[in-house]
């Protein structure tokens, strides 16, 4: 959880520094084979879908702001834009919890992985410091998320992928190795710089991934030397979850940790909008979405790149999707308005969709392009045919 004030980044363009740079080229080599160690799609699915997680910002904090975002906003008018997705609830770890799993597990905090941890709910209670005090969780929900150990065993889309044999990767930008259990990272010159976030990498919360000599635990593995290499080398998973670094995906961190690694403009500011984190942002998906673009992987293929906020800054609004818990006397337990951006390889846009949508709906989607059935809250969701078109050809589809 984070405070009002401390919710808000600071500004600045974008320095690459030694201990965090990303290590992307300016263009990559196409290869041989772009459907190395993948297997046949199902049909009328996509061969590949990138999953990119962004952070914390209204849908009109991005959407229409070309000051800070002029790649976001290019793409957003060329593509396929959702008018009316929603966090499902807040604070970050719920909504990637719902994005995986089709639920987000009952609890409102953003605390480390573990079958022995549990934590109070940190919104949606007096205490909570922002805009979520003055709609309140019944004090059933309080008790039932406050006792709910953070290790799940439902689940989840890896075990839908396995079973039809599709390919999977989680590529974590800052993440020290395959598989690490860090809360943070990394440590410089002895203070910890959480620019990797376990709260960003819902993986690690599942017992069926997570757990001693796990073989899952290797696919959850460091952005910065894996992903650009799996994209050369044509080793492309069919499904690649990516979640940028907090100076990357516009959360943010405090000034003084922005200003020890050479990012003053990645600090929360003390009031107004976080111009630098859009802006580092906006140039970090840039430099991926192009890299990834240029690949023969995308260049081959009928594939998808899925852009999503995790929920907005707390300062706009609370409002939810059609999968939002309520709270007393039926108050909306949302995630706010955000951003959801699709791009296609077969460019088949633009398209603008007002259909109230969550992180369910971009689960259902994905769960129905490679016919994986359905989990938890997917299972419900019967208006398909209102936003499909938003991920398949849109002949087949209706604003």
């Amino acid at each position: 959880m984070r405070s009002t004030t401390r919710r808000h980044r600071g500004l600045r363009r974008w320095p690459l520094v030694g201990a965090i740079a990303v290590a992307l080229s300016a263009s990559v080599a196409p290869v041989a084979s772009a459907h190395a160690n993948s297997t046949a799609p199902p049909v009328g699915g996509p061969d590949h879908i990138f999953y990119i997680m962004m952070e914390n910002h209204a849908y009109d904090q991005i959407i229409g702001n070309t000051a800070d975002a002029p790649f976001i906003n290019q793409l957003a008018s060329q593509n396929k834009l959702a008018s009316a997705f929603h966090g499902v609830t807040h604070p970050s770890l719920p909504n990637y919890l719902a994005a995986i799993s089709g639920d987000f597990q009952g609890i409102w905090d953003d605390c480390q992985a573990g079958a022995t941890i549990t934590c109070a709910p940190e919104e949606f209670v007096p205490t909570s410091g922002d805009g979520t005090s003055s709609t309140l969780l019944t004090p059933e929900q309080i008790a039932s998320a406050s006792a709910t150990p953070h290790s799940f065993s439902g689940k989840n889309l890896v075990d839908q992928l396995e079973a039809k044999g599709l390919s999977w990767k989680a590529y974590m930008e800052n993440l020290p190795a395959p598989g690490a259990q860090d809360v943070y990272a990394p440590v410089i010159n002895g203070t910890t710089v959480k620019l990797y976030a376990q709260k960003h990498n819902p993986f690690m919360y599942f017992s069926d991934i997570n757990y001693p000599g796990s073989p899952r635990l290797n696919k959850i593995v460091p952005f910065e030397s894996n992903f650009a290499n799996d994209l050369t080398t044509g080793h492309v998973p069919r499904f690649s979850f990516i979640s940028p670094n907090q100076c990357h995906d516009m959360h943010g961190i405090s000034a003084s940790t922005a200003a020890l690694i050479g990012l003053p403009g990645c600090g929360f500011p003390d009031s107004g909008l976080d111009h630098g984190a859009i802006q580092l942002g906006d140039q970090w998906l840039h430099q991926t979405i192009r890299q990834i673009e240029q690949s023969a992987t995308w260049q081959n293929s009928n594939s998808e790149i899925l852009i999503a906020w995790d929920e907005n800054d707390y300062s706009t609004d609370t409002t939810g999707g059609p999968g939002s818990p309520t709270g007393q006397n039926g108050v909306v337990l949302g995630g706010g308005t955000a951003p959801l951006i699709v791009v296609s390889s077969q460019d088949n846009g633009p398209v603008v969709n007002n259909t109230l949508l969550d992180h369910y709906n971009t689960l259902y989607a994905i769960e129905q392009m490679w016919h994986l059935g359905c989990l938890a809250n997917t299972c419900t969701i019967t208006n398909g045919n209102q936003f499909m078109n938003l991920f398949t050809d849109n002949s087949n589809s209706q604003n």
